[in-house]
């Protein structure tokens, strides 16, 4: 699976205007939503939120990959936000957050939803794709960043 087959490139942001955990879920929320019209905000912002409560999805050294399961969801669905200044989103390292890498899977998806958040947390490993992220100064170079890391697996 390639992680391009499922970011939804017009809900990419390149600057996220939320500076706390429940406002920068909201705003991938309502971004994706309005982006794939199969997605409700209200929903997917409560699917997020729960799934928050249960552990942070901060995996550190700036990176939070939010993901949660939607029933009636045809296919996984993803998108990315960049904050400039960094967001207390209680990751395992305690440092902000600066890369979202959100995560929208169908209800039984199964293997598939473990494999695309294997493959987002690798890309993730990588402190150059990171820096290529924090760098970018256009959509389109997040986009060919996240381009370039996909064709190296």
């Amino acid at each position: 699976m390639k992680i391009m087959d499922i970011l939804v490139q017009d809900a990419v942001i390149l600057d996220i205007e939320a500076h706390e955990k429940g406002a920068v879920l909201l705003e991938l929320a309502q971004r994706l939503a309005e982006a794939e019209p199969a997605l409700e905000a209200e929903r997917l912002h409560q699917v997020l939120t729960e799934r928050e409560a249960l552990q942070s999805t901060g995996i550190g050294d700036g990176v939070a990959i939010p993901h949660g399961k939607l029933p009636g969801l045809s296919r996984l669905v993803a998108s990315f936000a960049r904050s400039q200044v960094g967001v207390d989103f209680h990751s395992i390292d305690g440092q902000k957050t600066h890369l979202f890498f959100l995560l929208v899977v169908p209800e039984h998806s199964g293997g598939q939803h473990l494999k695309a958040l294997a493959r987002i947390s690798r890309f993730f490993r990588d402190a150059s794709f990171r820096k290529a992220l924090e760098e970018a100064s256009t959509r389109e170079d997040i986009l060919q960043a996240i381009r370039e890391e996909d064709g190296k697996f």
